[in-house]
């Protein structure tokens, strides 16, 4: 292979070091054959320049820095994406002494238990008007009453009894909406939370989560634990 001093050396990208563990090996895996066939060139080139002009060697060494500067970000990442998956891995073998017990997290979505679905909702204001829907896994709305209009938080607890007077039996998810407004009919927006059974726990998308009941609630949104209060079905 021959390179002469006034050949142009080729231009090499850097690549991407973001993303999930495979997409960073295969980074690595990039940026080491990008980087092997830069020095090949490199090395081809001196060995092969006119004497009586020589290259400049300042492209090279800042092209030298830039690959050394992408290699060590690569290994950040690498061993960033290690530590969260080992914190993941803790999260959830910690969380195990959990099941069975009763949790409040954040989120619309309770499952019936013992023939009751658990609640609560945050109003920030004073409202005119409050009205709750407990709507079934499709969507459809089982059971609508009034609730309380006064700001802060009030716990709303359902027998799993629809409108129709049908009792629902355990084991369903139940989503509860809150719609409540000001006497200038502005919308207030509540925040919601739910009480469930933790049945298991788990890794979702490498994030350590709860199971209640087949809703899956990310560790993140745990508000608090209901000590003493194992559930039994």
């Amino acid at each position: 292979m021959t390179v002469s001093a006034t050949t142009p050396m080729p231009a090499i990208s850097a690549p991407a070091t973001t993303g999930s563990t495979s997409s960073g090996t295969t980074s690595a895996l990039d940026f080491t054959s990008n980087f092997n066939t830069f020095l090949t060139l490199l090395t081809t080139q001196i060995q092969n320049q006119d004497p009586l002009s020589p290259m400049d060697s300042n492209t090279f060494t800042q092209q030298l820095v830039s690959f050394s500067e992408v290699e060590q970000q690569i290994n950040t990442n690498n061993n960033l994406q290690s530590l969260i998956q080992l914190q993941t891995a803790n999260e959830t073998i910690s969380s195990l002494p959990l099941i069975g017990d009763q949790i409040n997290y954040t989120g619309a979505s309770a499952p019936l238990e013992n023939g009751q679905a658990q609640f609560a909702y945050t109003l920030p204001t004073a409202a005119a008007t409050t009205a709750l829907a407990v709507e079934d896994s499709q969507g459809n709305i089982v059971y609508n009453t009034t609730g309380s209009t006064s700001a802060g938080t009030t716990n709303f607890v359902w027998n799993g009894v629809t409108n129709a007077g049908q009792q629902m039996p355990d084991g369903g998810t139940y989503t509860l909406a809150v719609v409540a407004a000001d006497a200038s009919k502005n919308r207030i927006t509540a925040t919601i939370q739910s009480t469930g059974t933790v049945s298991n726990v788990a890794v979702s998308n490498g994030q350590a989560t709860f199971d209640i009941d087949g809703i899956s609630v990310p560790m993140t949104d745990l508000i608090s634990v209901k000590t003493g209060t194992t559930a039994t079905k």
